[in-house]
């Protein structure tokens, strides 16, 4: 195929999409004992991708543009007009940059991976094409078969390392997300096949696209089933907590800070822009299923006495602002969806990293056997206490910004009558009063006391160089879009004004 090596037809998205699992596959051609050589030629890896993907996006990007750029465009399957379809906006720019960095964060803190290294390597790195894909895809059945390729590394990340349970909590995820799909595959084979003229599975044909409304809402109910396990909105969400108890904390780190924003991800791209007049219809009930998924998970967390479970509900409740963004159609709160996305992304990516660390020196995760960790180990006990309040939404994080945004997007909301309004924010409110009882209670139960301190004979190391520039890596994005969010919101705002245009 002739290419011409210049700025617009350069494949910049397929080369970010296949580098990981290209460069991966030669891992098996290590020796097996190299385990320091393969872990950094891995991240090594990582990090060519991330900074591939950051050189083409900050000079071959067009901010002003609410159009799909770099778009790439070669005939896969002659036989039904099947696309090799890559294209992206501001709304997929900023999940992409999110899933290198949390990558690339992830693979250094595996560490040390003494079972099968270089399987695990090649699986972080197959994963990563996995999670790009879908955010980069401007082909509807493309879009379905990088979602569907991403679920096996990341079965046998679940089933390979992790906790006594992990066979039981990998074959929960793959049936969930397995069922998810099947709903996933007929919505876009309904939307595909649907036409008057000729059937198609590109996204910008299908954008303009309408259908019998109650076709529509059978599409919608399709996709939002499929959207719903993997964001996760309740009651689909019952794999999550099993998945993050029994998973290796980098593999954690992937879940909180990237699977579950594909789900968000999908209900915006696909729902709200592909079938507005059905996202319309179905906006109150997610406003309402946000509220309560709020609560719900918030009061759940904590009554959990396993640390990983107590952050993996806080990550459902933090999961029902952005529902309520998406609800709210409004451009504030759409656009503070999307900041959730990306806030959520470093923070409970961090805070499954500092799970993993303090179960790496004391070998416990039930928080009632814990305590008195903050005098032998103070680094962690001061990056934990941040990472904590940003996730409770402390003025100057990310988190703050994000749910701010929110629930000005609520108020000002032009759908809901001002009663609705009130109420919605009301039960809101309360979800975010019980985010701080649940996280201070997490932080008083491990760190404080004389528990562990008391403890003969007992050696504990505090954190280390590596754990340190992990943690300072994740926190200064979430300082810095905490005071200057604009830097996220200016990928998204005309794409979301373009999105929103079909419900004047």
């Amino acid at each position: 195929m002739y290419l011409i090596f210049i700025t617009n037809y350069f494949p910049w998205l397929t080369i970010v999409v296949v580098l990981p699992i290209a460069g991966g596959s030669l891992i098996f051609l290590f020796p097996h004992r190299g385990n320091k050589v393969i872990r950094w030629y891995t991240i090594c890896i990582c990090l060519v991708d991330l900074l591939l993907t950051t050189y083409a996006f900050c000079y071959h990007f067009k901010l002003d543009d609410p159009l799909i750029q770099l778009t790439e465009n070669y005939k896969w399957i002659q036989f039904f007009d099947f696309y090799w379809r890559f294209g992206i906006d501001g709304l997929s720019i900023g999940p992409i940059l999110l899933t290198g960095f949390i990558t690339t964060l992830a693979t250094l803190a595996a560490h040390p991976v003494t079972r099968e290294s270089r399987l695990f390597h090649f699986l972080m790195l197959a994963m990563y094409s996995g999670q790009i894909g879908p955010f980069s895809s401007r082909d509807i059945l493309l879009f379905f078969i990088m979602w569907e390729f991403e679920l096996i590394p990341v079965y046998l990340l679940l089933s390979m390392w992790g906790g006594k349970k992990r066979l039981y909590s990998a074959t929960k995820f793959l049936l969930y997300t397995a069922g998810g799909s099947i709903f996933l595959l007929m919505g876009i084979l309904g939307i595909g096949l649907y036409s008057s003229n000729e059937p198609t599975l590109n996204f910008e044909m299908l954008t303009n696209r309408s259908y019998p409304l109650g076709l529509e809402i059978l599409f919608y109910i399709g996709f939002l089933i499929a959207f719903a396990v993997k964001s996760p909105i309740i009651p689909f969400h019952t794999w999550l907590p099993d998945t993050h108890g029994e998973a290796h904390y980098s593999t954690c780190m992937l879940l909180a800070g990237i699977l579950l924003k594909m789900g968000a991800y999908g209900l915006v791209r696909i729902n709200m822009e592909l079938l507005p007049r059905a996202h319309s219809i179905f906006s109150p009930w997610l406003m309402i299923i946000g509220s309560i998924q709020i609560i719900y998970a918030a009061s759940t967390s904590l009554g959990q006495r396993n640390l990983k479970k107590r952050i993996a509900y806080s990550s459902v409740s933090h999961m029902g602002f952005i529902i309520i963004g998406i609800g709210s159609l409004s451009d504030t709160g759409l656009n503070g969806a999307i900041l959730q996305i990306i806030s959520h992304g470093f923070i409970g990516a961090a805070l499954f990293f500092l799970a993993g660390t303090g179960y790496d020196r004391l070998r416990l995760l039930y928080l009632d056997e814990m305590g008195g960790m903050a005098i032998p180990m103070p680094k962690i006990f001061t990056i934990f206490s941040i990472f904590s309040m940003a996730s409770l939404a402390l003025p100057g994080m990310s988190g703050f910004v994000a749910e701010f945004i929110i629930f000005f997007g609520i108020i000002t909301s032009q759908k809901y009558l001002l009663m609705t309004k009130i109420l919605i924010t009301f039960v809101t409110a309360i979800g975010m009063i019980l985010t701080p009882i649940y996280s201070l209670s997490m932080l008083r139960q491990m760190f404080y006391g004389y528990k562990l301190f008391n403890t003969p004979n007992s050696y504990f190391f505090d954190s280390g160089p590596r754990e340190l520039f992990i943690s300072i890596s994740i926190l200064i994005p979430v300082i810095g879009i905490g005071i200057y969010p604009d830097f996220i919101l200016s990928f998204s705002v005309d794409k979301v004004e373009a999105i929103l245009s079909n419900f004047l």
